[in-house]
């Protein structure tokens, strides 16, 4: 696999992610993990991460054609 495919791959699953998270930031949703409910602050450092990496990922992409 070339190194330009991957991080496209790469950069598309952390934006994906990155979709998933502001989805539950707008929708509201409710996560539980055992008896954990996890805070909807998890879910913006969640969004931020995802996206700066899939931005990143995508940045490096241009870099390499």
């Amino acid at each position: 696999m070339k190194q330009s495919a991957f991080l496209l791959a790469t950069s598309s699953i952390f934006a994906l992610i990155a979709l998933v998270h502001a989805l539950r930031l707008f929708y509201g949703w409710k996560v539980t993990i055992g008896d954990w409910a996890v805070p909807v602050w998890v879910s913006a450092l969640g969004f931020l991460v995802a996206g700066y990496l899939a931005w990143q990922g995508y940045l490096f992409t241009r870099k390499q054609r």
